[in-house]
């Protein structure tokens, strides 16, 4: 690896030299302090994605050098702040690692975000992630890379889909949204709340999405495509003043239980 990102997520390179090589436990315990959620078994993923190569004693232990954390480092930070897919942020190293310019992440982010709302997918690629259909601006991840992000196991995302709180679309993959719903859940699980307890949080969700179908249906219906696209906006934007409107009612519920 000639070159890995650095610590700000802004695709500069480090410098070359290494310190001292680390176990895999070390790496953990480093990584923790900005990423709680990392585990042993993450790390070993992003590995085996390729992502990371730390040398091996002849013994088979894995043993990472400073870069090889940065480059962890970057990988989780990207993940957490944008919700890059891993084949994403693999094409960014690989770009950076040949001295090649990449997009900023903050570009990729602003063309995510201002992408028409998403459609369905196409196929799964070789890596399992689902390929958008040309023009659709969803980037998706599968199974495997959700539990890898948010540090869950298989039984914990059965039970959330069981709840209907998180669902694959039909090529078997998760959107951005679906991922940080995901991490919210096990942020709120580290406050005792289960999934159970949520129920209540998707209905609410669900109500509000009805209200927004309501005023942009006739629209949507339109036949100028501009007035469909204007419909796609109105969405967005009153979808944005709901979550706001929610959370200043519960912050302004807390006050009064509170005091």
């Amino acid at each position: 690896m000639p070159r890995t990102p650095g610590g700000a997520g802004d695709g500069t390179a480090l410098p070359a030299a290494e310190g001292t090589l680390l176990s895999i436990g070390a790496v953990l315990s480093r990584l923790q302090d900005e990423f709680p959620e990392v585990t042993i078994s993450k790390i070993r993923f992003l590995e085996a994605e390729g992502l990371v190569e730390p040398q091996r004693t002849p013994s088979g232990y894995r043993k990472f050098g400073s870069r090889d954390v940065e480059r962890l480092a970057y990988v989780l930070r990207v993940q957490r702040d944008h919700y890059l897919p891993l084949r994403v942020i693999r094409e960014h190293l690989d770009a950076l690692d040949r001295g090649e310019p990449v997009p900023t992440l903050a570009a990729v982010a602003e063309g995510r975000a201002s992408a028409a709302l998403p459609g369905p997918a196409g196929p799964p690629d070789a890596l399992g992630e689902a390929v958008p259909e040309e023009g659709s601006g969803e980037l998706r991840v599968g199974r495997d890379e959700l539990l890898a992000v948010t540090g869950a196991d298989a039984a914990e995302l059965a039970e959330w889909e069981s709840y209907g709180l998180v669902a694959a679309g039909r090529d078997g993959g998760y959107d951005a949204e679906t991922v940080n719903i995901a991490r919210l859940i096990v942020a709120l699980g580290r406050f005792g709340l289960e999934p159970r307890h949520l129920r209540a949080v998707k209905a609410a969700a669900d109500r509000e999405a009805g209200l927004v179908e309501q005023v942009v249906a006739p629209l949507r219906r339109h036949r100028n495509p501009q007035t469909r696209t204007h419909a796609e906006t109105t969405a967005r934007e009153l979808a944005s003043l709901s979550v706001r409107l929610h959370a200043a009612m519960v912050q302004s519920a807390l006050r009064v239980r509170l005091h």
